[in-house]
């Protein structure tokens, strides 16, 4: 809780001037609770499991420290974010582009099923820093090779909950096992909903 209280404004986090450009640029002024619990260890390269509401942030307080610990000139992917759906894989993949503006040379890539896999195959071709994908093809593209985990730092389970409700615990795993072992896991979903 001491974390929280001491933070109180974004530029207390120390993220890199071209984060912290971004930030200002639109608007973001007092990091939420989750990001100012979070951001900090995730700055450090911890594990992390965190639970807050829709609305509070939660994708910013995984986006802004992963991005700040990106090695820019490495081409294969450094940070994967699962995501149940498609529409909140791309939803994540715009947040990213939208906190990286101001890093020069940043790729992210949003992979999911009904989408041009050719597209997807040219983009990892070029080199990509951020994967955000359902997990159906993010395993497509890790079995034909396409898919270049041996850099990865960071694995994001968003909506990790949503996941398993839908049955993915078993391609979460599978993807999992194939990830390096030195990496940072990131937990991220909303509070058990009470079902009445």
């Amino acid at each position: 809780m001491s974390t929280e209280n001491a933070v109180t404004s974004f530029s207390d986090l120390e993220l890199p001037a071209a984060l912290q450009r971004a930030l200002d640029e639109v608007g973001y002024e007092t990091p939420s609770a989750i990001q100012a619990m979070t951001i900090p260890h995730l700055l450090a390269g911890s594990d992390l499991v965190g639970q807050a509401q829709t609305g509070t942030g939660k994708t910013a307080a995984f986006a802004l420290p992963t991005l700040a610990r990106l090695d820019m000139s490495q081409k294969t992917p450094q940070v994967l974010v699962l995501a149940p759906t498609r529409e909140l894989a791309i939803q994540v993949a715009e947040a990213f582009q939208k906190y990286a503006r101001h890093l020069p040379g940043f790729h992210v890539l949003p992979i999911y099923g009904g989408s041009d896999m050719r597209g997807q195959l040219r983009q990892l071709e070029r080199g990509v820093h951020v994967v955000v994908g359902t997990p159906g093809r993010v395993m497509d593209h890790m079995r034909r090779g396409s898919l270049d985990l041996s850099g990865l730092q960071t694995l994001v389970l968003d909506e990790a909950d949503e996941m398993l409700r839908m049955g993915f615990i078993d391609d979460v795993e599978w993807i999992l096992d194939q990830t390096p072992e030195q990496l940072s896991l990131i937990h991220i979903s909303e509070p058990t909903r009470l079902q009445v």
